[in-house]
């Protein structure tokens, strides 16, 4: 604050000024009084989103399927109400990812989006259930082939990320197979006795 006197001629009149005054980083707003004083005052409601500090010293992120098992290749059938669930943890996680993304990437070299929201589900989400039959009615130009695919899950740092300390991993590690049932031919039909890949499984 500061503050000034003065007296004019010798003591008849006095003249008074007064400021005060305090500023943040975003606004301001001023005032002033008949009497000279004037006041300046400021406020900011600025918030800002510190990045988690994660010591490099920590492992990396990982991300660790439960189902289905990875100790052989499970088969999955494209039919109705045939739901798909895959499930899995996390260990490490020190910065939580907005997103996961989870593709299903076919041996011919297609890729499909899993899950009911074209494979973009919640960071902290543990598992997604695929409808495949309803994915493939409602995609004839890109069918699901019979075939061996691999399972991809990767946070906000992408498919392609290195392993950072506190960070997602991306996680490729399991396979698995599709095929569409076919209806029994019986021998005496006249057909020739040999079955289909996929009619073992129907």
């Amino acid at each position: 604050m500061l503050e000034k006197r003065q007296d004019i001629n010798g003591g008849g009149g006095q003249q008074t000024s007064s400021q005060t005054g305090t500023q943040t980083a975003q606004s301001q707003t001023g005032t002033q009084t008949a009497n000279g004083t004037q006041t300046a005052t400021g406020t900011s409601n600025t918030t800002f989103n510190a990045m988690p500090t994660i010591p490099q010293s920590a492992p990396a992120g990982l991300l660790t399927i439960t189902q289905p098992p990875q100790q052989s290749t499970s088969y999955f059938k494209i039919a109705p109400s045939q739901f798909i669930t895959f499930g899995w943890n996390f260990s490490y996680i020190l910065a939580t990812p907005t997103h996961l993304t989870v593709s299903a990437v076919c041996e011919n070299g297609n890729t499909y989006p899993v899950g009911p929201t074209d494979g973009i589900i919640p960071g902290n989400a543990t598992s997604v259930i695929w409808d495949a039959y309803s994915y493939q009615t409602s995609h004839p130009d890109l069918p699901l082939a019979q075939a061996t695919y691999n399972l991809r899950i990767w946070g906000d740092q992408g498919p392609d990320a290195p392993r950072a300390p506190g960070y997602l991993t991306p996680n490729s590690a399991l396979e698995f197979a599709l095929y569409t049932p076919q209806p029994y031919t019986p021998i005496s039909s006249g057909r020739s006795s040999s079955r289909s890949f996929s009619s073992y499984f129907a």
